[in-house]
């Protein structure tokens, strides 16, 4: 895993004829933290995402039933461990969207409240599209939500896992998808948005898993999110299996380049976040970016406490939600470290 950051540690010193206590064997230095939260924030809830609107955080995921949509809100990040959860959305008994419930999403645009989401059918739950919800009112906690439509893409299979943003008056929506005619189970798309449900362009293709650590176990980018920074934008994804080989990749362009120009985009060669055998976290990954109440960029992601799984990943229910701080190096770039240990989340 590359791209650690340098932690801003205190130098401790025994006196003047003593060496610093960093380089004496098994001195250990603490770290700063910050004891409002503390990871995992929210149990049971993979794929998070922590959307921020008006000075209100909302919190959304997957549950382990994979069978509903659940929403809480919250003043600040560390509320949400503790804030009542919604349910939103049940699944219909049977035929369409009554298969596996993955990955919602919500955002507020045009005026209105979104969710997206993927689902799958009754007799199929891997026949998995994407839809879209929208609430009636301005209070997502309470409004009554119903069904706007499917996500039209160019071509009716396997997809999932779509976000979305403005950027430079443009609102856009990134999500994964099968394409007919290539040998991947996922790949990064994009376009403008024509409505809520319909496109407005032709869409890019901005990444395929065509690098040796985007193939463990699936050939799969999945799970994107948008960061616009220091004159750049990312696109943070998700690949391999979601096992501990499940990791956090990255997209970088200039912030003036055109979103849809794939040519733009530059992956990184190697994963900016992955399992930290250390902090016992495997397996992170499906992030997404909020700033918090003290101005703070957080990253948002899940992960497990444990490697070995029995089974099949998908149904081991504790993938955990989990935050930390982010650090940017002096190009700029995002600088996401290992996964922090269980207990306050650290601040330096």
């Amino acid at each position: 895993m590359s791209n650690h950051p340098l932690s801003r540690r205190t130098i401790l010193t025994a006196g003047a004829a003593l060496p610093i206590a960093a380089t004496l064997p098994g001195v250990a230095t603490a770290r700063a933290t910050d004891p409002d939260i503390v990871n995992p924030i929210i149990r049971q809830r993979a794929d998070p995402q922590i959307y921020r609107h008006d000075n209100t955080f909302y919190f959304t995921g997957s549950v382990p039933e994979y069978d509903r949509i659940v929403l809480r809100s919250a003043k600040t990040v560390a509320g949400l461990s503790q804030a009542k959860e919604t349910v939103l959305w049940r699944r219909p008994k049977s035929e369409r969207m009554a298969g596996y419930i993955w990955a919602p999403e919500i955002h507020y645009f045009d005026g209105r409240w979104h969710i997206y989401f993927a689902a799958g059918d009754g007799d199929e739950p891997f026949h998995i599209r994407t839809y879209v919800l929208q609430a009636d009112g301005p209070d997502p906690m309470h409004a009554e939500w119903s069904l706007l439509g499917q996500l039209e893409t160019p071509w009716d299979t396997f997809t999932l896992d779509c976000t979305s943003f403005e950027h430079k008056g443009t609102r856009y929506v990134c999500w994964a998808q099968a394409e007919p005619g290539i040998d991947t189970n996922s790949n990064l798309y994009l376009a403008p948005l024509a409505t809520p449900t319909t496109l407005a362009a032709k869409p890019a293709r901005l990444s395929m898993p065509n690098l040796p650590w985007e193939r463990r176990g699936f050939k799969v980018n999945e799970g994107p999110y948008f960061l616009a920074r220091n004159g750049r934008m990312f696109i943070t994804y998700s690949a391999s299996a979601t096992d501990d080989r499940y990791r956090i990749g990255m997209l970088s362009a200039p912030d003036d380049a055109d979103p849809m120009d794939a040519g733009m985009w530059v992956k990184s060669p190697e994963p900016v976040f992955g399992t930290s055998e250390a902090n016992h976290v495997y397996g992170p990954g499906h992030n997404s970016f909020v700033v918090d109440e003290k101005g703070r960029d957080l990253l948002v992601y899940h992960g497990r406490d444990y490697k070995k799984i029995e089974g099949d990943p998908l149904f081991d229910p504790n993938r955990h939600a989990r935050v930390q701080i982010i650090q940017y190096d002096a190009d700029g770039m995002p600088v996401f470290g290992q996964p922090v240990a269980n207990g306050p989340m650290p601040v330096d």
